[in-house]
């Protein structure tokens, strides 16, 4: 057994299990709970030159600056308790019993393991990341560049109390200079409590790796948020699958769920969601409001970026969910949601009112 992971079982806070099944392991390397097509190095090779040397079409990138709200450090501290801010992609700092957690934060300019190449950032995140406070904890859904950033990590090691990730990433961040004291590391269904507030790491159907030869060395998770009466889903990456359902039926109904909506493609329709299946994975959940994240960021795909809040914008209204997109850096409320506006519009539009009160999804 690898040396830090070993350290981290042992210091690591006694977790509950859910009482589901642990995420597949073969050789050394974790699997879905469904069989997917093996992603070789030659695959990941002839997709990374594809997209590297593709000609884009122009509109998977913003022509004009990304309307955001900035913010400061008083002003979240100031905050009423159960708010929420969308920093980027799929950072999402969340304020919980008078403590702050953050999902994935990727503070970078790059999405890249270098920052002179690779996707670049559409808008700086409105909050930067020296004026975050104090953080009870960091939550990981896996180990990829769009969603773990080396140099966030290393700035945020200090100001942090907890880490919860899944396994295996854990030891990416003790390399990095992490206390093991600090870092959980969970198998799916198992949980852990920080500050009162109740964290569990549930199925994903992803995979992970940052290089050609370590795929799938470490485990990919999403993830439960619990606080007395309100809980919260973080989808992390994921292809639609079952488990959504049985998510839904242990943990359900959800007061607000971050589904992944963005950096789709026909070309990987197991591990990322159209967002008609991004809607369906709330439906599934027993979600009352839906806020799409892993878009408006960065360009990781060929369509684009206005496209996926259009489409989930429309599929929402048909469907009569309740659909909240803030600006980054807007406040959320999680007592009391609000639609929010189409900022990605190229001009302002007037504030969304409430969806037909008559949703799918009922508490």
């Amino acid at each position: 057994m690898n040396a830090f992971l070993l350290l981290g079982v042992l210091l690591m806070v006694p977790l509950a299990n859910s009482a589901g099944e642990p995420a597949p392991q073969r050789e050394g390397r974790f699997h879905n709970q469904a069989s997917l097509p093996p992603d070789g190095v030659l695959k990941k090779l002839r997709i990374g030159l594809k997209y590297l040397f593709l000609r884009k079409p122009p509109e998977t990138r913003p022509t004009t600056p990304v309307s955001l709200q900035p913010m400061t450090r008083q002003q979240v501290l100031d905050a009423p308790d159960r708010s929420l801010w969308r920093l980027g992609h799929s950072t999402v700092l969340l304020k919980l019993r008078g403590r702050f957690f953050i999902t994935d934060p990727v503070f970078a300019e790059r999405a890249s393991p270098v920052q002179w190449a690779g996707p670049l950032r559409f808008h700086a995140p409105p909050l930067a990341l020296d004026q975050l406070p104090p953080l009870a904890a960091v939550v990981l859904s896996h180990d990829h560049f769009d969603h773990l950033d080396e140099q966030a990590i290393r700035q945020l090691s200090a100001r942090t109390s907890v880490f919860l990730a899944p396994l295996g990433v854990g030891n990416l961040l003790m390399s990095w200079g992490v206390a093991p004291a600090k870092v959980r590391q969970l198998d799916w269904w198992q949980e852990s409590e920080v500050e009162g507030v109740r964290f569990v790491a549930t199925p994903a159907q992803h995979f992970s790796g940052r290089g050609l030869l370590d795929s799938n060395r470490t485990l990919w998770a999403s993830w439960v948020i619990v606080d007395e009466d309100v809980r919260v889903f973080f989808s992390g990456d994921t292809g639609y699958f079952d488990g959504f359902k049985q998510i839904g039926e242990r943990f359900g109904p959800f007061d607000l769920t971050l589904i992944e909506t963005g950096a789709y493609n026909v070309a990987w329709p197991d591990v990322h969601m159209q967002p008609e299946q991004s809607l369906q994975a709330h439906l599934d959940l027993r979600g009352r409001w839906l806020l799409p994240i892993h878009n408006g960021t960065f360009d990781l795909s060929i369509h684009g970026w206005q496209e996926p809040f259009e489409r989930i914008l429309a599929l929402a209204n048909q469907a009569q969910v309740r659909l909240s997109t803030p600006q980054m850096g807007e406040r959320v409320s999680l007592d009391s949601p609000h639609a929010g506006q189409n900022w990605w519009q190229p001009r302002p539009v007037r504030p969304r009112g409430q969806a037909n009160e008559r949703v799918v999804a009922a508490r």
